[in-house]
């Protein structure tokens, strides 16, 4: 799309920081801030800044639709999201409602679409002969060549099941660091003897070498099988798991599990490659519908189409909200709708936000949510800004993530915890309830957030099976519901709380003294962090509760919660999966911080919240589960094991010009259906960026003006000098 030569579109502004009429063209520009990404590699990527790249380029077997809410998994080289065939020790198939308990393992057999393509790329290369071209290079063909665009002959094949056994087997390689692998070898069959097995081959490959070379010989993961995971035909990849474990589904959704074809980690595995970052961290190899073709780094970088991608439809399904916004309207249309995206490091968060505001930024950051929310508070704070964000037409969507905020009890605490005998035990949860109905978490969320969160009534935020909103999910302990409005208590109701747990107006009915908490703190003490902590305080002397302030950096508040002594912290949680499990698993007393070095921070235990956990975590999604999570939950609210804080948002910020974007955390490849209307951005751009002559006539003038009597006073020199040069010269007398 483009603009006629006397559109002024078709003009581009001086002030632009690309080549003329790079605007006009299916491209997408946005920035990061930081660093270039780290790890490309799937089985080392685990960071939020290198997602836009990794889940553009590479396809793991399932995703999430992009529209619907609750999360929904969908497949992506995977035909369908399989169900998996249960089997008992001797091996013997199981019924599909078999209790967990009976299950020794769920075998997974996922069949994959035939007809996938990798992307272009050197390591498929072959001669007029089928020779490898790339595969079998010596450190002097190298020369010349740091970037894959150096090589001039790039191939192609099909994706097949071996290259997700080839990528899960490597996740056991001791050559690379896989935040995964240790958790995997909980679940998949074989996989903690399989990397054991792997680092004794990896040990004699490298005898003899010196530690520090970079050049190692390659490990070709072909060689080394394990039950766990197989390729039973082509298309068809089996994986085998401990037991029964429904969520598994939910880490196929994750690049982990991303196949590699074992000739680009060849190629990668030669001499002179690593020397030259020519490895899977800076030059991926993927099916998706980008493939990386430009790495500057910290200065740089590019998705191009993939023109081997085979055009995967837009989805027809979503909200009224959805559809209201546009956002259906390109039903079953071919994706990506976009050509190439740049990503240009800005350093600076002023000079950003000046280039998206003047349209050179389609969107600031591609990764990041909180760029839309920054900018909502900034027009509720200022007449202009609002009025400017309307001219310019900015898109500032909003959802509820998955994540949360809490401020937990101690359970381990004698005073706040779970008490050692049944009467203190009742106290100390009057106690807790009374806390949490006077901390009042809506002007929280309006004074720290900006008004941008959700309070939250129970531990699961919205997006998950069981989330309610209220009053069906409002938390009666904290909330008078009355048919559909839900009111906090009255401060009385937990001043009475806090005299029926023995603390009287603040002081102990038995000694008189007052009742000192202690909150600890993570990160030490800034301006904005004392006005939280002067809040705080306020909420608690409501009750006549003193509560002192213990703030540290992050490194001790974590060695204080390993170890159990906090009494009251606030802490977060972001999910892995969209599943409740993800979120209650923070409350499992097995998951218990200090005693097993698990997760659950607050120490809590509740032997009835435990067994529900339990059955709960074997269920497949329904309207069982959904029964024990609102059981669940019920408890823990009852229980007040949290004061449950809230659920903050994320937002896009988008031009005009952007189609199709929907904020969201949980799925990384919406780059993959967002578009560009290049034509409307290049009016705009030119539109807003005129150039503004008038200071630039005023000063040319002002110089003249400056000029002109230093310019008389040359002339009169001038003039001068020339009179005395035409006098006669005198005679001597």
């Amino acid at each position: 799309m483009g603009c006629s030569s006397g559109d002024p579109g078709a003009r581009t502004p001086l002030n632009s920081p690309y080549a003329a009429g790079a605007e006009r063209e299916n491209v997408m520009y946005t920035a990061f801030t930081q660093r270039s990404p780290k790890y490309l590699d799937p089985a080392s990527s685990y960071s939020v800044d290198e997602t836009p790249y990794t889940y553009q380029i590479y396809e793991p077997l399932y995703g999430y639709h992009y529209l619907k809410r609750p999360y929904e998994l969908v497949p992506r080289t995977a035909t369908r999201i399989v169900e998996p065939v249960y089997l008992d020790e001797a091996g013997n198939v199981l019924p599909p409602d078999v209790p967990g308990e009976r299950v020794a393992q769920s075998v997974y057999d996922i069949p994959i679409k035939p007809g996938i393509l990798f992307q272009p790329h050197p390591a498929f290369a072959v001669d007029e002969s089928g020779r490898d071209r790339y595969r079998h290079l010596k450190p002097e063909d190298l020369e010349g060549k740091y970037a894959i665009t150096d090589f001039p002959h790039t191939g192609t094949r099909e994706l097949t099941a071996d290259d997700y056994v080839y990528g899960i087997r490597r996740l056991a390689t001791t050559r690379v660091v896989s935040p995964i692998y240790a958790h995997m070898t909980d679940y998949i069959v074989g996989f903690k003897e399989y990397g054991d097995r792997i680092r004794v081959v990896d040990a004699e490959l490298r005898k003899g070498l010196d530690p520090t070379t970079r050049d190692l010989p390659w490990l070709d993961f072909r060689q080394y099988a394990f039950e766990g995971v197989e390729a039973l035909d082509k298309y068809t990849l089996r994986i085998r798991v401990k037991g029964k474990y429904p969520q598994f589904k939910y880490w196929l959704a994750m690049t982990f599990f991303a196949p590699i074809p074992w000739e680009a980690d060849q190629f990668y595995s030669q001499p002179g490659m690593a020397a030259r970052n020519l490895t899977l961290n800076y030059w991926p190899v993927g099916t998706g519908p980008y493939m990386l073709t430009e790495y500057r780094e910290n200065r740089r970088h590019v998705l191009t189409r993939n023109p081997n991608f085979r055009g995967e439809p837009y989805p027809c399904e979503g909200t009224e909200e959805d559809r209201a916004a546009g956002l259906l309207e390109d039903c079953g249309k071919p994706t990506p709708f976009i050509d190439r995206i740049v990503f240009s490091i800005e350093k600076e968060s002023v000079p950003l936000q000046g280039k998206f505001l003047q349209g050179y930024y389609d969107v600031p950051q591609a990764e990041r949510g909180e760029y839309g929310v920054a900018y909502l508070v900034a027009a509720g704070d200022s007449q202009e800004k609002a009025a400017l964000y309307a001219e310019r037409g900015l898109k500032l969507p909003t959802t509820v993530e998955t994540q949360n905020w809490y401020m937990g009890f101690n359970w381990l605490d004698p005073v706040v915890g779970k008490g050692e005998t049944p009467e203190q035990q009742e106290r100390n949860r009057k106690l807790r309830q009374a806390i949490s109905i006077a901390v009042d978490w809506e002007e929280y969320v309006t004074i720290f957030e900006n008004g941008q969160a959700q309070v939250a009534h129970g531990p699961l935020p919205p997006g998950l099976l069981g989330y309610k909103d209220p009053p069906a999910g409002a938390n009666p302990v904290v909330y008078d519901i009355d048919g559909e409005k839900v009111t906090r208590k009255p401060l009385e109701v937990a001043k009475r709380l806090l005299a029926e747990a023995g603390y009287p107006e603040g002081r102990n009915a038995q000694t008189g003294q007052p009742l000192v908490l202690n909150y600890d703190a993570m990160g030490g003490v800034s301006p904005a962090a004392r006005s939280q902590f002067d809040w705080l305080q306020r909420q608690f002397g409501k009750l006549g509760i003193q509560l002192e302030i213990r703030s540290t950096d992050y490194n001790r508040f974590q060695d204080k919660m390993r170890r159990g002594v906090a009494q009251l912290f606030m802490w977060g949680w972001n999910a892995d999966y969209p599943d409740a499990e993800n979120f209650l698993f923070l409350l499992y007393g097995p998951n218990g911080k200090a005693k097993h070095g698990g997760e659950n921070a607050s120490n809590y235990t509740n032997p009835e919240f435990d067994k529900l956990f339990e059955r709960m975590k074997y269920l497949d999604d329904g309207p069982e589960k959904e029964e024990l999570i609102a059981r669940m939950v019920s408890i823990v609210q009852q229980d007040a094991a949290w004061m449950f804080g809230y659920f903050p948002k994320s937002g896009g910020a988008y031009h005009q010009w952007v189609g199709n974007g929907k904020p969201t955390q949980m799925i990384r490849n919406h780059l993959q259906y967002m578009k560009i209307d290049p034509e409307l951005r290049a009016r705009k751009i030119a539109e807003w960026n005129r150039p503004v002559w008038w200071p630039v006539l005023l000063a040319a003038a002002l110089l003249v003006l400056l000029a002109l009597p230093a310019w008389r006073m040359v002339r009169r020199r001038d003039r001068a000098v020339a009179v005395q040069s035409d006098r006669p010269a005198r005679s001597p007398a």
